[in-house]
């Protein structure tokens, strides 16, 4: 299925043009969707949502709208209602000198190192990052003055529809809506005498603040240095229009017009990249919603919304994680878009405080945006996914020629820390520079193939992907060390021992090493499915020249040779092979087991002194790959419990005072939110070996519990019950047809399935055999009758068309 676009084609964008990935631009088209599930899905409640009885007085705390172009921060007491604008796209990209001078290059960093030379690899690698640009850049602000002054009585977000309401004594009241699928945001005010509306644009060419000592503690917006924006006001209409750096420029369009008892406004963000001329692009949409009204815009609106939460539900015993679960979706559905960039560390949500955005808003490859990206795809958002994997694909030819430029190597590499273009920008050299970041953005291709089945995207993105990564990977692993196994000429573990000399190790890391292993793998196995023995062969021949893991005398995984896990450390880089990789998984039997369990056991050994929020989501799926389920739950619950604002955006550090970490602070981004409701999915479904289990890391006291249309590799949609401890019911539909690998929930045994395409079933105990009709869905039940081993089952069949 293929949905609309975005609004409009972009336009010519000069050195942009191999981002290609403003909103509408032309994308092929790889099937995502499902039929729905006979178990009706779970919807989110009110209870799921927002709801604040006193004032939001701070930005990341707003009740957060978007649809992954736009988005909108609604906060305020009412005195005044405060809008926050934001767009994707909108970004500084000038580019770093440094990036591009003749000591910029892998030798030269790695004779700089020997040396220890470590100012001028600050100088060279770190320092540009400290300058405020490039970066993600605001929109600005709506703010909507009532008179007389209101009193606030409450605000809320209702997830169901994805919509913000404020609530004032006397009757007024605030509804908004970022739209589902246009670019343009609409409110409307009932039961208030007056709106002033008032449109801000950032600071960006006034007064600065001191320079930031650190990518937290941002500094003002205007140091970027624009001019002044060109405001413009009319009758009924407000508007600005900004000019950035490099050509670049985009505006605000802000219209209302007062209807009866009825105040309506519309707002919408356009960037140069849509075209010449962003104020007319953005006045058009906003005339078009008020022609529409509010009424009718927030219909469309609702029915994409309504599709978005039949793809899959959760119903848990603790509700303090189903309801984290929920808003992660809703956040998920807000912030990635087919047609839209990609989540970065804040998405559509970019800080409205005056500052730049902390590090920079940028795309952090090393753990955010992978982290962002795993509920996608057992949760069923597979379309939305494919903004990351399409976006990816668009800034190749920037990261061609990077990897070309700075290794002087073949293959493909990218930048661990880019801008929109895919352009590197530099900070701690370690991990900006490492040489597997291509290999763990790999696994997201890897992945939407799996989950999808499709093998369009297979010959088409999934394989190219991975075959580049791994055409890098075999000529940066040359250099043979001692036993003649490949290594790396630098190798280090994100993010241990930050950017000290001693964050290289002498030998290669398991972060690293996992990574390689795990490419190489996967690229021979891509290869033998597109029957290509050649490619198949070469990749397996590279990966027997890699090295073991490192371990302890315990069993557990170690950074590198000789160097255990040193203390409590926020980034689980050198459990990368048990999760997300599954290179070492609990079914690989007592071996793999003891490794799983001693890895862990490290982990609360050390502490959890400095983690950050993110750390507590990703033990969640670490425990639940390891079937831990009581371990699972306490860190998804303290994450949503201690690591989060009351708006569900995580913030870092610990804000519950009960001393789960030390870090305190509260830069928001988004990725140990989406990593937590991966972490859900991995205890109700796990099916990454290629056999579907339901139910593998439930805790003991979830007694009842049941999800829908989570979705299992090989492109199965599972639904299952689970009442008074037992699993009741499971249903499954396959998408594309192909053999079914289960554990039976029932008794245990491994089953295996011949499904066709659009075959549904259900299954209340064992099957012992069925017919398949092919182009026909079958529910298979296993009737009641006696318990007796001479008695053959008897099913009944009921045919769909």
């Amino acid at each position: 299925m293929i949905r609309k676009p975005l609004d409009t084609p972009p336009g010519s964008i000069s050195r942009r043009e191999a981002l290609a990935v403003s909103l509408g631009a032309a994308l092929p088209a790889f099937s995502t969707s499902a039929e729905a599930p006979r178990i009706l899905p779970a919807l989110p409640t009110p209870a799921h949502g927002l709801h604040f009885r006193t004032p939001v007085t701070v930005w990341d705390e707003a009740l957060p709208l978007g649809n992954g172009a736009m988005g909108a921060l609604v906060w305020g007491d009412g005195a005044p209602v405060r809008i926050s604008l934001d767009r994707a796209d909108l970004w500084d990209l000038r580019p770093v000198p440094e990036f591009h001078s003749p000591e910029y290059n892998y030798t030269t960093m790695q004779q700089w190192h020997r040396e220890g030379r470590v100012k001028d690899l600050v100088r060279l690698y770190e320092d540009p990052y400290e300058r405020p640009a490039p970066t993600k850049i605001p929109a600005g602000r709506i703010e909507l003055a009532l008179d007389p002054a209101p009193r606030f009585s409450e605000c809320s977000l209702s997830l169901a529809d994805a919509s913000a309401c404020m609530r004032f004594g006397g009757g007024a009241v605030l509804e908004a809506i970022v739209h589902a699928v246009e670019p343009v945001g609409i409110l409307r005010f009932t039961g208030a005498s007056s709106v002033t509306p008032r449109l801000i644009a950032p600071a960006f060419g006034g007064a600065v603040s001191a320079a930031p000592t650190n990518q937290v503690d941002t500094a003002s917006v205007g140091l970027l240095g624009y001019p002044p924006p060109e405001q413009s006001s009319g009758d009924g209409w407000q508007a600005y229009a900004q000019q950035g750096a490099e050509g670049f420029h985009f505006a605000v369009y802000l219209a209302w017009r007062g209807r009866g008892v009825e105040w309506q406004a519309a707002w919408s963000v356009a960037s140069s990249f849509e075209g010449p001329d962003p104020l007319a692009l953005a006045r058009e949409r906003v005339a078009r919603a008020l022609d529409r009204g509010f009424d009718a815009m927030k219909r469309t609106h609702t029915e994409w919304w309504a599709r978005y939460w039949h793809q899959s539900a959760v119903r848990l015993p603790n509700a303090i994680i189903e309801r984290q679960w929920y808003l992660e979706q809703y956040k998920f559905g807000s912030a990635s878009r087919r047609g839209a960039p990609p989540i970065t560390l804040q998405a559509v949500w970019t800080a409205d405080n005056g500052k730049l955005p902390p590090w920079k808003g940028d795309y952090h490859h090393d753990l955010n945006t992978q982290l962002s990206y795993w509920p996608c795809y057992s949760g069923n958002h597979l379309e939305e996914g494919l903004s990351y994997l399409d976006w990816l694909w668009k800034i190749r030819p920037a990261c061609f020629a990077w990897t070309k430029r700075f290794f002087d190597l073949p293959g493909l590499n990218v930048p661990m820390t880019s801008d929109l273009a895919g352009e590197q920008i530099g900070g701690w050299r370690q991990y900006t520079h490492s040489a597997t970041t291509s290999a763990w953005l790999a696994q997201h291709f890897y992945l939407h193939w799996k989950y999808s089945a499709d093998r369009r995207f297979l010959e088409a993105r999934a394989y190219p992907y991975l075959r580049d990564a791994a055409v890098f990977i075999e000529a940066v692993t040359a250099l043979k060390r001692t036993g003649g196994f490949r290594s790396l000429p630098l190798s280090a573990s994100p993010e241990i021992n930050d950017n000290t000399p001693s964050a290289w190790f002498d030998s290669i890391t398991n972060f690293d090493l996992a990574l390689i292993r795990w490419l190489l793998t996967a690229a021979a196995e891509l290869a033998g499915e597109l029957k290509q023995p050649a490619d198949a062969g070469r990749w397996r021949k590279v990966l027997s020249e890699m090295p073991e893991f490192e371990y302890g005398e315990d069993g557990r995984l170690l950074v590198a040779k000789n160097y255990p896990l040193p203390a409590s450390h926020r980034h689980f880089s050198h459990l990368m092979a048990i999760h997300p990789l599954g290179l070492i998984d609990w079914s690989g039997g007592e071996p793999a087991r003891r490794t799983i369990r001693a890895s862990l056991a490290e982990l609360r050994a050390k502490g959890s002194d400095w983690w950050c929020g993110y750390s507590f989501s990703w033990l969640g799926n670490l425990a639940a790959r390891a079937r831990d389920a009581a371990a699972a739950e306490k860190a998804l619950e303290i994450f949503s419990t201690a690591f989060t604002l009351r708006n569900s955006f995580h913030c870092n550090g610990d804000q519950s005072g009960k001393g789960y970490s030390k870090f305190t602070y509260r830069p928001f981004t988004l990725e140990g939110n989406f990593a937590a409701a991966s972490g859900v999915q991995e205890m109700l479904l796990q099916s990454h070996t290629g056999v579907v289990e339901v139910f593998p890391a439930v805790p003991e006291g979830w007694k009842d519990v049941s999800f829908t249309s989570l979705r299992a590799q090989g492109a199965f949609l599972i639904s299952a019950e689970r009442r008074g401890g037992a699993v009741t019911r499971l249903e499954v539909v396959s998408e594309k047809g192909g053999t079914l690998h289960l554990v039976s929930p029932f008794s245990g045994r491994q089953l295996s399935i011949r499904m066709s395409p659009g075959q549904r079933q259900i299954l209340e105990n064992d099957p012992v055999a069925y017919p398949l009709y092919t182009g026909t869905q079958i529910l298979l039940r296993k009737l009641p009758g006696p318990k007796t081993r001479r008695r053959p089952p008897s099913f009944s069949f009921e045919e769909w068309i």
